[in-house]
């Protein structure tokens, strides 16, 4: 298989040469890997369970989990879920992996579409299903959601759409969701929407495609399916708890694939993980957070917060020049948007993260504004 080289490496790269001012501690605005404490009832959970070690975790996940997880999702989007409708994953990335490879198996000739720019674990989930790729282009022209191309999509097996966006920040509205919903029913294609921002909301709650599903009249959610993680809204990365929901006949077969792939979750991390699918305050401490960090944005380089994440989609003019001569000046990098995407999509941006507490935040956002202010 041949992989494109991950960002950060390409970044790497970029940057060799460049010797950046001693003058400046170094920063990166570039993972979006929260900086926050994780909480100390997540850790002080993951603690009380150590024991638990000496134990195999089931590929299911262990009852407490998959209730806390629906219990979430019934407190956050008012969805009943069964049993059968929802699988706990080890993180998210894992799963964004290996399930594109399930789905598209038998398929000959199979065809995925994602968003561009994009995460990039949906293309190497493609190179490795022997997809043909679909690029939805995300642009200021169009607001950043991805077009409907009816054409081009009647030809696809699976869809995967990341509302709220990264890198973009875009957040699509409930009616499109309903319309990607009944274009997945009328094709038949699946359609899974990354989720993983959904917490992020600065104003309102956002809805689920889940949600959507029901209003396009699919309240069994065929061929809909959603994904989330507790790494952004609790702040616990390295917790990786994320999980899988929607159609259940899918979900049935994934769930026997997911028996040979090894990647259940150890039961101190469940246990530390159903605690922070339970709680929903400290989301609210750490949406406050990001609130904060916005309004530095606003402050220092004049940008509006968006409606959900913790990204700046920043347009720049030339952002691989930007990006170099930013790090030789002030020690500060930041990730080009042209490394997030395909055939000149997210050239001219940069992707900031917004990740870090209120001072070290606004030092980075500072040392952005003067360099703004310089004749670069």
């Amino acid at each position: 298989m041949k992989f494109e080289t991950y960002p950060f490496e390409k970044l790497t790269q970029l940057l060799a040469d460049v010797e950046p001012n001693a003058d400046y501690a170094p920063m990166s605005l570039t993972i979006g890997e929260p900086q926050f404490e994780t909480p100390a009832f997540i850790r002080r959970t993951l603690c009380d369970a150590a024991a638990l070690l000496n134990k195999y975790p089931k590929t299911a996940g262990e009852a407490y989990l998959r209730e806390a997880m629906r219990g979430y999702m019934r407190v956050r989007f008012g969805l009943e879920l069964e049993e059968d409708q929802l699988i706990p994953s080890f993180g998210t990335r894992e799963l964004l992996f290996n399930f594109p490879q399930f789905l598209l198996h038998e398929i000959d000739d199979p065809v995925m579409a994602f968003p561009n720019p994009f995460y990039q674990i949906y293309e190497g989930a493609a190179i490795a299903s022997r997809a043909r790729i679909i690029h939805l282009d995300l642009t200021p022209e169009n607001g950043f959601q991805p077009p409907m191309d009816e054409e081009a999509l009647a030809a696809c097996d699976l869809v995967i759409l990341n509302t709220p966006n990264n890198p973009t920040a875009s957040v699509m509205p409930f009616e499109k969701m309903v319309e990607w919903v009944r274009l997945a029913l009328k094709h038949d294609f699946v359609l899974l929407n990354d989720e993983c921002y959904i917490d992020l909301w600065l104003e309102r709650p956002l809805p689920s495609i889940l949600e959507a599903s029901i209003a396009a009249g699919n309240p069994e959610f065929r061929n809909v399916l959603a994904i989330n993680s507790a790494s952004k809204r609790s702040s616990a990365p390295g917790l990786r708890s994320g999980f899988i929901a929607g159609d259940r006949e899918i979900l049935a077969a994934y769930l026997r694939y997911r028996t040979y792939v090894g990647c259940a979750s150890p039961l101190p991390l469940q246990r530390a993980a159903a605690a922070a699918w339970g709680d929903q305050a400290h989301v609210e401490a750490f949406r406050e957070k990001y609130r904060r960090n916005f309004e530095l944005a606003r402050e220092f380089l004049g940008v509006e917060a968006p409606e959900a994440t913790f990204y700046i989609w920043l347009e720049v003019g030339d952002e691989l020049a930007f990006t170099r001569e930013l790090y030789r000046r002030y020690n500060l990098k930041v990730l080009p948007g042209s490394f997030l995407g395909r055939e000149g999509i997210g050239s001219g941006f940069v992707r900031l993260a917004l990740v870090y507490e209120e001072e070290p935040m606004r030092e980075a956002l500072e040392r952005l504004a003067d360099f703004r202010d310089d004749e670069f």
